[in-house]
């Protein structure tokens, strides 16, 4: 095998140091007490991760959107899963149609979405507009293409049918198989496809901008808030906001590799 060049070597340091830079420039600048004309930070200091966590109005936000993404992953996958069990066991067919279904939520622009939510939601039966309710149900169909992709890959590695049969033919019923047999297979594929929607999820703003703004802050309204108050506060936040992305995408890639 041909060894790299150093070229190449060189051009992809610069990359990863054109990508690193922004991201430590922030840290610095969310742990500097003042940096003004110089390279570096005249001083070093904690204080606005301090008041970063002790701030109610934070703390608050996060275990909103915490709830919110929570809730929305949790319905997703009572609903998703047993419906993508029945399309590869009972109805096959129904394949092509749900591969193109599912690909929907991305060809309407959330801008456009979010008012037509808003008119559907704001009286009838559900007047739920402005809720943390309205926001659950749009983040839901936001991760039914992640969660049908990973569970129909992983459906369709598993062998589905035989393993039904054989459960079957060893006494159990359909729901017994489901949950003994199948649903043990699905685990890698299911972690994770929760991990990178959440993650998804977490980073969100139009709709959680729009749908609910400052009726429901969530992290991401906060952070749009506050973008004002200081530069350093805002580094700060922006800094937990990208290591708690950062943790749950890298178990997401892990997870994948595994699988």
């Amino acid at each position: 095998m041909q060894n790299t060049k150093p070229i190449h070597k060189i051009i992809v340091a610069v990359i990863i140091f054109i990508m690193v830079l922004p991201i430590v420039a922030t840290f610095l600048y969310s742990i500097a007490t003042k940096w003004g004309a110089t390279i570096l930070p005249d001083g070093l200091t904690l204080q606005w991760y301090i008041q970063l966590v002790t701030d109610p109005r934070f703390l608050a936000s996060f275990f909103r959107s915490l709830f919110v993404c929570t809730a929305a992953m949790l319905l997703s996958i009572v609903l998703m899963v047993p419906m993508i069990f029945m399309v590869f066991y009972t109805f096959p067919k129904l394949k092509k149609f749900f591969n193109f279904v599912v690909i929907l939520p991305f060809a309407v622009p959330p801008v456009v979405s979010s008012v037509g939510l808003i008119q559907l939601y704001s009286d009838g039966i559900l007047p739920i507009s402005g809720t943390f309710w309205i926001l659950i149900f749009t983040y839901f169909t936001m991760v039914i293409p992640f969660i049908y992709r990973s569970l129909a890959n992983s459906f369709t590695a598993i062998a589905l049918h035989d393993l039904m049969d054989a459960a079957r033919l060893l006494g159990a019923s359909t729901a017994q198989a489901f949950f003994l047999t199948v649903l043990p297979n699905l685990k890698k594929g299911l972690l994770s496809a929760v991990f990178i929607s959440f993650s998804i999820l977490f980073g969100e703003f139009v709709f959680a901008n729009i749908l609910v703004g400052t009726r429901y802050e969530t992290i991401q309204i906060y952070l749009f808030n506050t973008r004002q108050i200081s530069g350093h506060f805002t580094s700060a936040l922006v800094m937990f906001y990208f290591a708690f992305i950062f943790v749950f995408t890298f178990i997401a890639n892990r997870i994948g590799k595994r699988k």
